[in-house]
């Protein structure tokens, strides 16, 4: 028997390290500023650390539920009712994921079969296609067109299908920086009202939204919600990336099938953690209250820094992101621009072309303001340089 490795099939064989991974790597190799990993370089609440310590102390250091500690489930029903004007059951319909990544890979397990499309919208977060794929399923893109990337609901409805059995949304948008309004997701409804089709609603910037009407959550239409799975994310609302704690939010017949998912994949989330979170929830609700006004301070300050700059700078209505056009910059395609642009001139960003299936020619890069003041300042510094 021959003992040289056996070398196994891919399941997912055109995915290689993520453009994520990459960029954060060049950016260390060059000791660029790096604003293209969305994480920010500052910390979280001292009272959110103060009080997985005390948890921590007290013992609470075993399995949570599978479905997440009581106190956290209810303190996420307190607040979106709060928020969406609805009381979610704390029991059946809110469970407590390994960041909102498993939420959205859970749903996708849970509800997609062989054979099945699904609807997503490009630009869209690298993390949809491959479990859409890893289940069976079969992606149907709708390429969305700077610098509004809106949804043409006519084109929308031809991609509808008698296989179309999930739609995935993202409100704020990343890497757009664009937001839904309260008409898209009435859009949304009236275009599957009358078919068998669930939605998928990526919401994790949800406390990061500058429009005027607020953020537009599939949560707050009494339809829409009945089958519908908004997830969430604690890394994004506090700062806490690493702590990789998310929750969905669906109605109880949909969430015992995620929750078959779930029970198997991770089980349960750092008991401690969850308390932390709860009490953070609680107890300091005005931090996400005031995360609104807390990031357009930054993406105003990195705005007004590349004013003078050859980069566009398209507006940015969520998320902590900005998009440029670098077109009076360079020709070069916009991986090739990003090598470029963190080994020369020392600030690391994401091209908006590995967003996409089909070809996106457009000169956009993808900049993170979730950054200190002097870290803004010198990457605006250098890029204004270019």
């Amino acid at each position: 028997m021959s003992t040289a490795a056996l070398i196994p099939e891919s399941k997912l064989p055109a995915l290689g390290t993520t453009i994520f991974t990459q960029m954060s790597a060049l950016a260390q190799k060059h000791n660029a500023i790096n604003l293209s990993q969305g994480f920010p370089d500052f910390d979280g609440p001292e009272y959110l650390k103060n009080r997985l310590a005390y948890h921590v102390s007290q013992g609470a250091n075993q399995y949570a539920p599978m479905t997440g500690t009581a106190q956290l489930r209810e303190a996420i029903a307190t607040k979106t009712e709060q928020i969406y004007g609805y009381a979610p059951d704390a029991t059946t319909d809110i469970t407590i994921t390994a960041g909102a990544t498993e939420s959205l890979y859970i749903a996708i397990t849970a509800l997609v079969s062989e054979g099945d499309e699904v609807i997503a919208f490009d630009p869209s977060y690298d993390c949809y296609a491959p479990a859409v794929e890893l289940a069976g399923g079969v992606m149907k893109r709708i390429q969305l067109q700077p610098p509004e990337f809106k949804v043409n609901w006519a084109e929308f409805a031809d991609h509808i299908t008698d296989r179309t059995k999930l739609v995935i949304i993202n409100t704020p948008h990343n890497p757009s920086a664009t937001v839904w309004s309260h008409s898209d997701i009435e859009q949304l409804w009236q275009s599957i009202a009358d078919k068998h089709i669930f939605v998928l609603s990526d919401e994790v910037y949800e406390h990061i939204c500058f429009a005027p009407e607020g953020h537009a959550s599939v949560l707050r239409h009494p339809e829409l919600r009945q089958r519908a799975i908004a997830v969430s994310s604690f890394g994004k609302t506090y700062h806490m990336t690493g702590w990789r704690v998310g929750y969905c939010v669906a109605p109880a017949i949909i969430s015992a099938e995620l929750r078959k998912v779930h029970q198997y994949l991770t089980f349960s989330i750092t008991t401690p953690v969850q308390l932390a979170l709860a009490d953070m929830l609680r107890e300091a609700p005005e931090h996400w209250q005031e995360l609104p006004a807390f990031y357009q301070a930054k993406r105003d300050r990195l705005a007004q820094g590349l004013a003078n700059s050859r980069l566009k700078v398209l507006p940015g209505q969520g998320t902590y992101f900005l998009l440029a056009d670098y077109s009076d910059v360079s020709d070069l395609d916009d991986v090739a621009f990003c090598h470029w642009l963190t080994e020369h001139a020392g600030v690391a960003a994401i091209p908006m072309s590995v967003f996409c299936a089909a070809p996106f020619p457009h000169k956009l890069i993808r900049l993170c303001f979730a950054k200190q003041e002097a870290t803004l300042d010198a990457a605006a510094e250098r890029l204004c340089q270019l």
